[in-house]
């Protein structure tokens, strides 16, 4: 599925390493065969990932064999793995070899630092589309799962590949995590195309992460904002990357300042900045700017990609034809997922989407026809009568004082917490006077640093 017909044979390389090994195409279609006689048969297994061979070639496995995979991080926390073994009932476990005196079940095969392990547990049903399951917004240990088709993940690839025009000679750097819907896309949408994946299993503090970039060529590099904001800290636009042709945001909104700052380097050095848009409930990417536009439509997620369509929609479910009036997008197209998962019982589910995708993001459509996100329809307020949107609040915020803040409650008291202390009193007599509120409808609190996710994304029911 994955490997096509006319790589499978092929001696040229689909991945490398941070210590240089290589693994062929020709390679993992022979691990493939070799994985898939270990099971013999189609059934649920849980792959514990890593950005490592070991990882990838157990995933292309259980695809090109039919088996479907639940990826999850490595290092999810015991309490919560336990929690999706009892929910999903898994027969097999893919995981490093690290892992293996943590499950009671023996070994049955290893392989490229692996091991696989059967369990004494009986099997879901399993609907014939099914190819896939991720966690929601790549988090760890949530029992809510987002089901894939093998048409999605095909259709995802095709798409990805036109839009960045994937090729056998690219290098594409995979530093995103895997189980996460974004890392995920850059691994099968370039081995779909044939090109050289660079597997990096860290972060991009890590000394060894530029070194292994340049060395390798690379030649596109995939981010999302937290990624932009530790490159900005590093000064990446004044690096000189010969080789690098393509940088890659996705994964949520970019600050302004840093979409300029990068849309600027590309420019600089004859490079392509391509902002993307996606959720894992879209296989991913759902939406791209073209690298044309990156300056004078900062900020804008673009048009849909091939094979897509988006659209708004007001409150009664009409479709808004003017321009810049908000209202809820939808996104249709075979990348479209099948359904959510929440017990085992699921999974025998088929299609109940049926390509139509409500988003839950509220957005506006410029003259030209580009797509802007100004908020979430779960991220809304209603205090004392009046609909705040929490999104813009924080906008608003780092825009007057430039701090990180985040805001979260109820409809009885929104909370607002900034990272500098002495700015308070400030933030609420300005939140009063933007936006009309009673000061007791609020309260400005202190936070030292942004709650995060292993992937950058903020974390907002810490409290």
């Amino acid at each position: 599925m994955l490997l096509q017909a006319a790589f499978i044979q092929d001696q040229s390389t689909a991945f490398i390493d941070v210590e240089g090994n290589t693994l062929t195409y020709k390679e993992l279609s022979d691990f493939s065969k070799v994985f898939f006689k270990q099971i013999n048969k189609r059934t649920l297994i849980f792959i514990f990932s890593e950005n490592t061979f070991g990882s990838v070639a157990g995933y292309i496995a259980t695809l090109e064999s039919k088996i479907v995979p639940l990826l999850l991080h490595a290092g999810t926390e015991k309490s919560l793995r336990d929690a999706l073994i009892a929910q999903y009932q898994p027969e097999y476990f893919w995981l490093p070899e690290s892992m293996a005196t943590e499950f009671k079940y023996d070994v049955v095969f290893s392989a490229l630092g692996y091991v696989l392990l059967k369990s004494d547990i009986q099997p879901p049903i399993l609907h014939d589309d099914l190819s896939l399951l991720l966690p929601t917004s790549g988090s760890t240990g949530s029992p809510k799962l987002v089901r894939h088709s093998y048409q999605n993940i095909e259709a995802n690839a095709q798409n990805v590949g036109k839009v960045f025009d994937i090729c056998t000679k690219d290098r594409a750097l995979a530093v995103l995590p895997m189980y996460y819907t974004m890392g995920l896309s850059v691994i099968t949408s370039y081995l779909y195309g044939g090109a050289t994946i660079l597997l990096f299993n860290g972060s991009l503090t890590d000394a060894g992460f530029w070194k292994f970039l340049k060395e390798q060529k690379t030649t596109i590099l995939t981010g999302v904002p937290y990624s932009f904001e530790i490159l900005s800290k590093l000064r990446f636009t004044r690096m000189d990357l010969p080789d690098l042709k393509i940088i890659s945001q996705g994964g949520g909104k970019l600050s302004a300042n840093l979409f300029n700052d990068f849309a600027d380097y590309a420019e600089r050095t004859g490079k392509k900045f391509i902002a993307t848009y996606g959720q894992t409930e879209g296989t991913a990417r759902m939406a791209y700017l073209p690298p044309e536009f990156a300056q004078t439509k900062i900020g804008s997620i673009g048009k849909a990609i091939p094979n897509g369509k988006l659209y708004l929609i007001d409150d009664n479910g009409n479709e808004i034809s003017e321009a810049n009036v908000p209202g809820e997008m939808v996104y249709s197209g075979p990348n479209v997922t099948l359904g959510y998962a929440y017990t085992s019982d699921d999974l025998q589910k088929g299609d109940e989407r049926q390509q139509v995708l409500p988003t839950g993001d509220i957005a506006v459509k410029d003259q030209d026809g580009f797509f802007y996100i100004v908020g979430r329809i779960s991220r809304f307020l209603k205090l004392y009568g009046i609909r705040i949107g929490l999104d813009e609040v924080e906008q608003l915020i780092f825009k007057e004082f430039g701090v990180e803040n985040i805001c979260t409650g109820t409809d009885e008291k929104m909370k607002i917490y900034v990272t500098d202390e002495a700015i308070l009193t400030e933030v609420a007599s300005f939140v009063i006077q933007k936006t009309g509120l009673y000061h007791q409808s609020f309260e400005v609190l202190f936070i030292p640093t942004i709650p995060r996710n292993d992937v950058g994304k903020i974390i907002y029911n810490f409290d």
